[in-house]
C-alpha cells in the first residue's frame, strides 16, 4: 500500500505551479504614494521653486509668440496680425544689431577668460595659506564686493575712474593728463571687465574652496612620497580632484554667455561709449521699453535665446565626450 505525502510550502512562499501574480495600476499608484505620504514636509518644500520657475520662467515664454505677431501697446497680449518673420529679417539686415552683436562677443569672451579662471587661482592660493587668521582676512575682503549692490558697484567705479577721481589725481602726480575713462570707448571693456573681476572672483572661490576639501589627504601623501613638489601636487592631485566642480560652473558660464551683466553695462556706458559698450540686452531695453518695438525686441531676444541654448548644449557634449562629466 503506498501513501503519497505532499509537502507543505514554507510560510511566505509561492507555489511554482502557482502563475506569477500580475501586476496591477493600483499597487504601483500605492507605491508611488507612499513616499509622498511618507516625506510629504520634505516635498513642500519644492512648491514655491516650482510656482517661482512656472510664474516667472516659464509662462513668460507664451509672449515670445509676438516675435511673429505685430504687437500694438493697449491691443491683444499676444499680438494682432501674423507677419511671419518679419522682424527676424529686419534685426539680421540691421546693422547696429550686428555692431552690438560683435561687442556682446567681445564682452562676453572677455568675461569667461579672465572672471572663470581667477576663481580657482584664488582658491588655490587660499588652499596653502596656512595661518587662519590670514586666510580668513582675505576670504572676508575677497567676498565684501560681492555683497554689494551693482548700484553702488557702479557708482564706485564710476567715482575712482571720473576726471577728478583718485586715479587722474594717481596719473597727475607723474605729470600725466587726465584721461576721460568714463567717455573713452576704448576704455569700456577694461572697465567693466575689471570691475566684474573685483566683484565676483572672492565670491567665486566659495564653489573650489568646498571641492578642496573632498580631496583624500592620502594622494598628497602618495605624491610627497613620489616625490612631487607642491606645484606637482597642485597639478596632479588638486586640479583634478576639482575638475569636475570646474567643468559644470564652465559649462553654466557658456550658457549665460549672450547674457552680459545687462544692470551694470546700463549704470556704465554712455552714448559716447556706444561703439563698445553697447550689447544685445541693452539694445533690447532701447528697443523695446524706450522705443515701444516690444516685437522686434522679441526676436532679438528669442534669437538670443537660441544661441545660448545651442552654446550649453554643445559645451555639455563636448564636455561629456572629452572629460565624462557633464551636467546631464
Amino acid at each position: 500500500m503506498s501513501t503519497s505525502t505532499t509537502s507543505a510550502s514554507p510560510p511566505g512562499t509561492r507555489d511554482p505551479s502557482e502563475p506569477p501574480p500580475r501586476p496591477g495600476r493600483p499597487t504601483a499608484r500605492r507605491g508611488r504614494r507612499r513616499p509622498l505620504r511618507r516625506d510629504w514636509q520634505l516635498y513642500s518644500l519644492a512648491v514655491l521653486p516650482l510656482l517661482f520657475f512656472l510664474v516667472f520662467r516659464y509662462l513668460p515664454m507664451i509672449g515670445n509668440v509676438i516675435a511673429f505677431r505685430r504687437f500694438e501697446p493697449g491691443g491683444s497680449i499676444l499680438g494682432e496680425d501674423w507677419v511671419g518673420l518679419r522682424y527676424v529679417r529686419m534685426f539680421l539686415t540691421d546693422p547696429t544689431f550686428w555692431q552690438v552683436f560683435r561687442n556682446t562677443l567681445w564682452l562676453g569672451t572677455l568675461t569667461l577668460v579672465f572672471c572663470f579662471p581667477i576663481p580657482i587661482v584664488l582658491a588655490l592660493l587660499l588652499n596653502e595659506v596656512r595661518r587662519r587668521s590670514l586666510k580668513r582676512f582675505v576670504q572676508s575682503v575677497s567676498y565684501l564686493p560681492h555683497f554689494l549692490s551693482i548700484v553702488i558697484v557702479a557708482g564706485i567705479t564710476l567715482q575712482i575712474l571720473a576726471t577728478d577721481g583718485p586715479v587722474n589725481h594717481v596719473l597727475g602726480w607723474f605729470g600725466h593728463d587726465p584721461i576721460r575713462f568714463i567717455q573713452e570707448p576704448g576704455w569700456f571693456r577694461t572697465i567693466y571687465v575689471g570691475s566684474e573681476i573685483w566683484q565676483t572672483a572672492g565670491w567665486g572661490t566659495i564653489l573650489y574652496l568646498a571641492a578642496l576639501t573632498t580631496i583624500d589627504e592620502d594622494l598628497y601623501e602618495a605624491a610627497r612620497i613620489d616625490g612631487a613638489n607642491r606645484w606637482q601636487q597642485i597639478w596632479h592631485v588638486t586640479l583634478p580632484g576639482i575638475r569636475p566642480t570646474m567643468i559644470t560652473l564652465l559649462i553654466l558660464n557658456i550658457g549665460t554667455f549672450m547674457a552680459v551683466g545687462f544692470e551694470k553695462i546700463l549704470l556704465l556706458y554712455n552714448a559716447l561709449t556706444y561703439p563698445t559698450a553697447d550689447v544685445v540686452s541693452t539694445y533690447l531695453y532701447r528697443a523695446g521699453v524706450e522705443s515701444n518695438s516690444f516685437s522686434y525686441a522679441a526676436a532679438i531676444g528669442l534669437f538670443e535665446a537660441v544661441i545660448g541654448l545651442v552654446l550649453i548644449t554643445t559645451a555639455n557634449q563636448l564636455s561629456r565626450r572629452t572629460v565624462g562629466t557633464s551636467l546631464w
